[in-house]
């Protein structure tokens, strides 16, 4: 399952790297990489609905505090991927009462009453027909019968229809059931999907958070070795390029911390458009990064969890469950259909009175010659059948893949956060010492903006590496099936 990484961050770190080199590049570095982050275009809701959301509120002047529950319980509210999951489920629970209505009886009430005017004549009751029923009547002669009437008739019925068998129908209910639990396990899916996608994005803000407050951390630091390189230069015991030095870094640190603010800035706006908080609201995240340890299984034992907590795997194998109904309800076309219907009513005619009329009809019909064409729906559904199989297969393989991908990159992360949190104690510590050293007035500035470099960057590399081991976390609960209900547990809150 793929999970999105970091751009900006993991460029800015690269612009400190090469500016351990030289002051200079650096400046040249922070304007590259601000106007490629400035050029990127963000993920939208019409790329993918997941990245949407129904803003139910505007926005107000008041702070929203924001745990990361909090923004996964919004974003299972408000998401669009997941509405439109929901909203998908809603239309085959639908279907599936239509279905079921092929079983159930069709009772309908009907009246009316109306004039009306019959042509004996062209009904086929001429003078020539009447003659000859002349003897019938008294008299003798030919009766004088209107070949034009007029009568008003007022009748009330009730209508009973229903399929008493019908092979189609029954392979069709059955068909309705496997595609609602389709839906369900599809529906379930998009949750997992809304929660690594959030959860993603909140730990992505909180690490750009961190980013601020180490940028902003080294800028007063800056600041104050500005303002002792300005004491010193003022009496004469510095020079002014170790002045102009420290208003490099001091200055340049202050683009580092303009650029992280804007990421930040940005990485919010994502967050509210996931979770249905209105853009404008101002936020503020009160879970900072988590950090545990994580005790990992083996890949057999995650990979039998992930069989049977797997929303899609699941979802699939209910697929072949309704396709094999499907491919039943073909085949059943030969069947033959018993049908009932029937009716009751009263009827009146001016002139002649009321009476009750009704009528009773069985219905049995047998398919004669449609060969051709339930050969070819059968076949369709034998070949959507046989890919949903192999589909199946695939998946297997796949999600055997999934968890043993997402164990290394658990244990690879895990890995790099140690060595990142090794090296900010290093670099801490020279810093320290080279500090010392030009307030004592052995070193020149060179050497402390070069360890300075080194801190921020050792900074942002932990931070970079504590989001990616939380990540990679994430990514195992997803691979596994158990994203939304064991996140806390993976992320250690």
């Amino acid at each position: 399952m793929p999970v999105s990484g970091t751009k900006s961050r993991t460029a800015r770190r690269r612009g400190r790297a090469a500016w351990c080199a030289s002051v200079g590049i650096l400046c040249g570095l922070l304007v590259a990489v601000c106007g490629v982050a400035a050029q990127t275009p963000n993920p939208t809701s019409k790329a993918n609905p997941f990245y949407g959301s129904v803003t139910l509120k505007p926005a107000t002047d008041e702070v929203l505090r924001l745990s990361l529950d909090d923004a996964i319980q919004r974003g299972l509210q408000n998401n669009l991927g997941l509405k439109e999951a929901e909203n998908a489920e809603r239309a085959v629970h639908a279907q599936r009462m239509q279905a079921l209505q092929q079983f159930l009886p069709t009772i309908t009430l009907t009246g009316n009453t109306g004039f009306y005017q019959h042509d004996l004549a062209a009904q086929g009751f001429g003078p020539g027909l009447i003659s000859k029923f002349g003897g019938l009547f008294g008299g003798g002669g030919t009766p004088n019968i209107p070949l034009v009437t007029h009568d008003t008739l007022t009748e009330g019925q009730i209508h009973f229809d229903q399929i008493l068998f019908s092979g189609p129908v029954i392979a069709a209910w059955k068909a309705a059931g496997a595609a609602t639990k389709v839906a369900h396990f599809s529906k379930m899916t998009a949750r997992g999907e809304v929660v690594q996608e959030v959860a993603t994005a909140y730990l992505h803000a909180v690490a750009a958070a961190s980013e601020v407050d180490d940028a902003r951390a080294l800028e007063r630091a800056d600041l104050v070795q500005l303002n002792h390189a300005h004491e010193e230069h003022a009496a004469g015991v510095a020079t002014n390029l170790d002045e102009l030095r420290a208003k490099v870094q001091y200055q340049s640190q202050q683009q580092v911390t303009i650029a992280a603010q804007n990421e930040l800035d940005k990485e919010l706006i994502l967050l509210k458009r996931e979770i249905g908080v209105d853009p404008g609201q101002k936020l503020e995240l009160t879970d900072r990064t988590p950090f545990s340890d994580l005790e990992l299984e083996t890949p057999e034992e995650l990979r039998a969890q992930a069989y049977r907590n797997r929303q899609d795997y699941q979802n699939l194998q209910n697929q072949i469950v309704e396709l094999k109904a499907a491919n039943k309800a073909y085949r059943s076309q030969r069947l033959p259909t018993l049908r009932f219907s029937g009716n009751y009513g009263v009827q009146e005619i001016s002139s002649v009175g009321s009476h009750g009329t009704f009528s009773a009809v069985g219905v049995l019909s047998f398919p004669i010659f449609r060969e051709a064409g339930i050969r070819g729906d059968i076949d369709a559904s034998e070949a959507q059948l046989d890919a949903a199989r192999a589909q199946v297969e695939d998946l297997r393989v796949r999600i055997d893949q999934q968890v043993r991908s997402a164990l290394l990159d658990a244990a690879a992360a895990r890995k790099l956060v140690d060595v990142s949190r090794s090296n900010l104690e290093l670099a801490t510590r020279a810093l320290n010492d080279e500090t010392e050293r030009v307030q004592a007035g052995v070193d020149n500035t060179l050497p402390l903006v070069t360890a300075q470099a080194t801190l921020a960057a050792a900074q942002s590399t932990l931070v970079e590496s504590l989001y990616q081991y939380n990540l990679s976390k994430l990514a195992l609960a997803r691979s596994t099936g158990v994203i939304e209900t064991q996140y806390r547990v993976f992320l250690g809150k």
